[in-house]
């Protein structure tokens, strides 16, 4: 598309969007409000943690590595195994979101990788989490957890092969192309030097995303005030007329409130009244004020126990990766590859940064105006629409890791097919809104388009196959 073109359809649906979107309705005000709200959780607990080292490993890949030792083990004329394989496997050790897993992409694109694996890696990045998959299982049952695992790294697998014979010629001018670039002037370092570089640098990455994975339990007071997110009502307010104590699962924190799902009453709490046991029903969603929170403490099963520490020492841990990467910067790198390194990154946060918070923006919007009940309702049972239906959704909601889990748990309370259910679970966490922006950005509208229509026809049919066997 021209670039005039593409610049007067933004400016036009710009000005569509401000002319006719109905501000007076209570509901789109509300879309709006939650829409930042989501903006707000994702600058706070994504962009630094996630995003901002993501894109210095991007820089790093285009500035450090070799396009020779792409090409030899993800390029064209690698070994399929080696490079599918490698691609596939990457998700055990980039416990990362779809938007996380784009600076990387793009860094091991740009200098050479080929179509198939780049893809591979862009579909299995997020979507094979090791501790994504014990929480699916251990919450949404052990069918669920193995049939996400297995099938995430065959359809990744299938989706870069698809993607390499589609575009198999263009792929090839490509390759072409950037073999006719100049190399890069030889530095000093050794292979294994620049390669514990980057290892460091994705363990800084893996670490400071590092999630919890149990629930936390909450004790709000008497008299405190809570919104009641009713997937059929709509939104009400609450109060509490004796104190509580929740497990419950955090979906959204922003600086001043926190959106969780009840899990269950604590034990011990016998003496609650009928009335309140009915508000807090395992599976409802509040907001609630942070200043009305009394007490959070965490509730980590004995199995998670290892993940929990690591999530308790885990800026201890990313402090000691920082010390590492700025001794090997003073012992090993030269002031000219640092500004190189550091316009590589500027270049790729212009890029990628704006599209992801603009499309973070849009997701909350949409999502406020589609509540689960209604989702839950367009995918109940197991036929074809329904599992195409959940496969869409969930390409277009942005999940951060782990949160979509939780979610699924009320999606199937309130009636949702396990087949559908497997569908979200595969679409939602390699896709996104914000991610099909940014991969609209680095790989143009046809083999975006493309990739997409692959995630979500092959989610949908892995459900709908699931979903016949399971019920």
């Amino acid at each position: 598309m021209p670039r005039e073109l593409k610049t007067g359809l933004i400016l036009l649906g710009t000005f569509g969007t401000a002319y006719f979107l109905p501000i007076g309705r209570l509901d789109v005000q509300n879309a709006i409000l939650d829409a930042f709200r989501m903006l707000q959780w994702y600058a706070i607990y994504h962009t630094l943690a996630c995003v901002v080292p993501a894109m210095f490993i991007a820089g790093a890949i285009s500035t450090f590595l070799s396009k020779e030792s792409i090409l030899r083990h993800l390029g064209p004329k690698s070994h399929p195994v080696e490079a599918y394989g490698i691609a596939s496997i990457s998700g055990t050790i980039l416990a990362v979101c779809s938007c996380s897993v784009l600076p990387m992409f793009a860094g091991i694109y740009r200098v050479g990788a080929g179509l198939g694996p780049a893809a591979t890696f862009l579909c299995a990045g997020p979507a094979i989490n090791v501790i994504a998959i014990f929480l699916t299982t251990r919450v949404l049952g052990v069918s669920l957890g193995i049939a996400r695992t297995v099938v995430a790294i065959l359809m990744s697998i299938v989706v870069g092969l698809l993607m390499a014979m589609i575009f198999r010629a263009s792929e090839k001018e490509r390759i072409a192309t950037t073999m006719l670039l100049p190399d890069p002037l030889p530095s000093g370092r050794k292979l294994w030097q620049t390669g514990a570089f980057l290892t460091v640098m994705i363990a800084f990455l893996v670490f400071s995303d590092w999630v919890n994975p149990g629930t936390k339990i909450l004790t709000i007071p008497e008299n405190a005030t809570l919104t009641h997110l009713d997937q059929i009502e709509g939104a009400k307010t609450v109060t509490l007329t004796e104190t509580v104590r929740l497990d419950t699962s955090i979906t959204q924190q922003t600086s001043g409130e926190v959106v969780f799902q009840v899990q269950q009453v604590m034990d011990g709490d016998e003496q609650m009244s009928q009335e309140t046991r009915e508000m807090f029903t395992p599976g409802n969603v509040f907001r609630v004020q942070t200043t009305w929170i009394a007490q959070i403490t965490e509730n980590v099963p004995e199995n998670y126990r290892v993940a929990a520490t690591i999530f308790t020492y885990r800026w201890y841990l990313c402090a000691l990766c920082a010390i590492l990467l700025v001794v090997m910067i003073v012992r090993w790198f030269n002031r000219d590859e640092l500004r190189e390194w550091m316009e590589q990154t500027w270049t790729f946060s212009k890029q990628i940064i704006p599209l992801l918070f603009g499309g973070v923006l849009v997701t909350g919007f949409v999502a406020s105006l589609l509540p689960a009940e209604v989702v839950a309702r367009w995918v109940g049972g197991n036929t074809i629409l329904a599992n195409l239906t959940a496969s869409v959704i969930g390409s277009l909601w942005y999940f951060a890791t782990l949160t979509e889990i939780p979610l699924m748990q009320s999606l199937l309370d309130l009636g949702m097919g396990k087949g559908p259910g497997l569908a979200l679970l595969l679409a939602g966490p390699t896709l996104s809104l914000p991610s099909i922006i940014v991969i609209g950005k680095f790989l143009g509208m046809k083999k975006a388009t493309t990739f997409v229509l692959l995630i979500v026809v092959l989610s949908a049919l892995s459900g709908w196959t699931f979903g016949c066997f399971v019920q």
